[in-house]
């Protein structure tokens, strides 16, 4: 083929942008995440577990995923090159760890590529089962999907710092679609712990169709994570690649729905050099823009993991206040001879009446974006009934204080606190251009 024919890429820029020559973390880095999991453990857990928050959104935070490295997360049509980038930011390329590439759809599993002390494979039986790792929770989506689940391990100066998911292609027919698992469900937890979401498409083959669209809906909330990708440019004229980056912003604006548009890459991310007469310069640009937004990602991964778990506290507290407010109004209509089913069956149904979310967002500083669908509580009464709850007030002792004010303080103390720490640099006021490496020994 014309590719075998030119000649290899230097890659020496990578290792530099991403300073993969510097040693492991920092001491400081080490106690803020020992601190982090400290406040998740005594302030915001023991709230979670009391109203069973965990079975309202299906997102039980491990220690695992606290201590996890930043996870980035490749999807896109299949054959765009998305195992090729892989292959080429880790210079996998003629080794025999080499993800396999090809023309027809050829990843089937999602593949985690993450550091070892040696190269080996792990089954995605053995990485459910495994609590001290961040992929415990996938075992709820069964054995069909745990079959399609790999672990690839190996020693690599990248890996030491991050995570990478490659995903099944999105097969846009129908027909070869039957996964045997709840793919939307699969992408939608691996959407909501990545750091960085790489959608990668092939110029020549540009298709936005069903699955893609769906896939845009559930990362609502999500856009300043994506990264969209241009992948295999120069096998295109200038010309035709303006009019396919036009057609690609054509296609995606109805699906994102942020005042701001994705950062779009346009290059060629394998081994090989660019095509002859093709936009070389650009290219190169294009990549360097897109190893600094992933060494940022890196930089800023306690940053993130403070603000995630501030955000998840904040919604336990929400979702405490709301069955409390629910409890609060049981009681209250609750006479000598009234049918408690019926009662608590009027509530659940029909919350709007009693002013359970109005309250909530007149007594206590919530914003109403941040509330639940009052569907959602139906189906949470429907499974825990309302016996099993005690009330805010009761979960107090003489000794260990209120549950509900040891998370209000971690939210509005004690997680501030720790990222304002973490944000100072002890390199002292010299060194502002340059985000701090939280990879160098102080």
């Amino acid at each position: 083929s014309e590719a075998s024919g030119r000649a290899m890429r230097d890659r020496s820029h990578i290792e530099d942008t991403l300073r993969l020559a510097t040693s492991e973390p920092s001491a400081e880095f080490t106690g803020a995440v020992k601190t982090l999991l400290n406040i998740y453990h005594k302030s915001i857990k023991p709230l979670e577990e009391a109203f069973k928050y965990n079975e309202l959104r299906q997102h039980e935070v491990t220690d695992g995923e606290i201590t996890s490295k930043p996870m980035v997360l490749f999807l896109g049509p299949w054959s765009v090159g998305k195992s090729s980038m892989i292959n080429y930011l880790l210079g996998l390329h003629g080794s025999s760890q080499e993800l396999y590439t090809g023309a027809e759809p050829t990843t089937s599993e999602y593949t985690v590529i993450m550091h070892g002390e040696k190269v080996r494979t792990i089954e995605g039986i053995v990485m459910a089962a495994d609590s001290s790792r961040s992929f415990s929770p996938l075992e709820k989506f069964g054995q069909g999907f745990l079959e399609r689940l790999v672990g690839i391990e190996m020693p690599h100066k990248l890996l030491e710092r991050v995570t990478f998911v490659d995903t099944p292609g999105i097969i846009e027919n129908r027909k070869q679609q039957e996964r045997g698992y709840p793919y939307n469900e699969v992408c939608q937890w691996f959407i909501d712990r990545a750091d960085l979401i790489f959608l990668v498409f092939d110029p020549t083959k540009l298709d936005v169709g069903g699955e893609l669209e769906m896939l845009f809906k559930q990362m609502k909330g999500r856009e300043s994570q994506i990264r969209l990708i241009l992948n295999k440019a120069d096998s295109l004229t200038t010309q035709d690649l303006m009019r396919v980056y036009g057609a690609l912003f054509w296609s995606m604006a109805p699906l994102i729905n942020v005042t701001e548009p994705p950062r779009v890459y346009v290059s060629s991310f394998w081994p090989q050099d660019y095509a002859a007469e093709t936009s070389r310069e650009l290219f190169m640009k294009e990549e360097t823009s897109l190893l600094e937004d992933l060494n940022q990602v890196i930089e800023n991964q306690m940053e993130n993991k403070i603000a995630f778990i501030r955000q998840h506290g904040i919604r336990v507290r929400i979702h405490a206040l709301l069955v409390d407010r629910y409890l609060q109004t049981y009681y209250d209509k609750l006479g000598w001879f009234s049918d408690t089913y019926e009662v608590f069956q009027d509530i659940v149904n029909d919350p709007d009446k009693y002013y359970i979310f109005k309250s909530i967002l007149a007594k206590t500083n919530v914003s109403k974006f941040d509330l639940p669908d009052k569907e959602a509580y139906q189906d949470f009464f429907g499974v825990n009934p309302i016996s099993h709850f005690k009330q805010l007030s009761s979960h107090c002792s003489w000794t260990g204080g209120c549950l509900l004010e040891k998370i209000e303080r971690a939210i509005s103390h004690e997680l501030p606190a720790l990222l304002n720490s973490v944000n100072k640099s002890p390199d002292g006021p010299g060194c502002e251009e340059k985000p701090k490496n939280r990879w160098r020994r102080q």
